[in-house]
């Protein structure tokens, strides 16, 4: 069996290039200066290629982005905007971006270990409450950079915490598709982010700040440590109904073998009030970030994750058939109309 490993990362891996003050070339083709080598990713705002720069060989992400409306372009401007003023190691680094025609492209650092939840759920991993405690403060170290620049991430979920590589222990933060420049001296509300991750002051349309990113840490650590989504229903409606009142527990036999530190870390970020929960700043003080210890293999734990890892698969499966049963039927309608006319 191999333990994932529990010593706190030591210094910091050097990115694959020097920190680039990248602006959109506008009226450029991407694929002048890259190859576009296979799919390796597809969301609602776009699709990701592993990509070849043709000047130096360095291999990339790229994410290609329908632009049509101009709504859709300022997204993909705002998300560059953001992403030139986060350069940390915890968070994926932004490399080159293209505006042509009717589409953008974003070209990031190229990120190859998967996602957290898929590697610990490895049947050659050990998962432990201290490895728990090693993943948790890298992300809160990231968070945190991010707050100091006055930017909100707003769809931190597992999906966008990444493995720096396939074999060490180092994450990265991606996907600031949805992130915003935060001015706490002007009210900000946002109707967007994944049901089972979003705070009570997302789905009740109130005015969000920095504990809005607090909460969705909280919920991650809660899955990670037990393989349980605190506040999961059978719909989105139930979902959003049971955050709103903020209620969960741990009575689950999962939390048997967690300790009260770890218990006290998710209680204090699980607040219904955003202004009453610990700040990135507070998590990387807090006892079960600095000093946790327990080195007792989660079995329960594990075993739940991986159900839980299973069934957003097969979700994201049927998801992938409807959208495709969608584009099909409106394929149809477009040869009704052809024949038609």
């Amino acid at each position: 069996m191999i333990h994932v490993d529990e010593t706190d990362p030591v210094g910091e891996i050097e990115p694959p290039f020097p920190c680039r003050d990248v602006t959109i070339k506008r009226n450029t083709d991407v694929n002048d200066y890259y190859d576009m080598l296979s799919e390796i990713g597809r969301g609602k705002f776009g699709t990701v290629y592993l990509c070849r720069e043709k000047s130096t060989g360095l291999e990339l992400a790229a994410k290609l982005v329908s632009v049509n409306r101009r709504d859709e372009r300022r997204n993909v401007e705002r998300e560059v905007d953001v992403m030139r003023r986060l350069r940390h190691p915890r968070l994926i680094q932004l490399y080159d971006a293209y505006d042509w025609g009717k589409y953008m492209c974003v070209v990031l650092e190229l990120i190859t270990g998967g996602e957290l939840f898929e590697r610990v759920i490895d049947e050659d991993f050990v998962l432990t409450e201290r490895a728990c405690t090693v993943f948790m403060r890298q992300i809160c170290e990231g968070i945190e950079f991010v707050h100091r620049q006055n930017i909100l991430h707003l769809d931190m979920k597992p999906e966008n915490i990444l493995c720096l590589t396939k074999s060490g222990n180092r994450i990265k933060i991606i996907d600031f598709g949805l992130a915003r420049l935060y001015d706490p001296e002007k009210k900000l509300q946002v109707l967007f982010g994944t049901p089972e991750f979003v705070a009570p002051e997302v789905v009740n349309f109130d005015q969000i700040g920095y504990g809005t990113d607090m909460w969705s840490v909280g919920v991650i650590c809660y899955v990670l440590l037990s393989g349980l989504s605190p506040f999961m229903g059978e719909t989105d409606i139930e979902t959003m109904a049971n955050v709103t009142i903020a209620k969960y527990d741990f009575d689950d036999e999962a939390f048997n073998e967690i300790s009260e530190d770890a218990k006290d870390f998710i209680q204090k970020l699980l607040v219904k009030d955003k202004e009453d929960r610990l700040t990135a700043s507070d998590t990387l003080t807090h006892p079960w970030l600095i000093q946790s210890s327990l080195c007792t293999e989660l079995h329960v734990a594990k075993t739940k994750l991986k159900r839980y890892v299973i069934k957003k698969r097969w979700a994201k499966a049927v998801g992938a058939v409807i959208a495709l049963k969608r584009m099909g039927a409106k394929f149809e309608d477009n040869e009704e109309k052809v024949d038609k006319s």
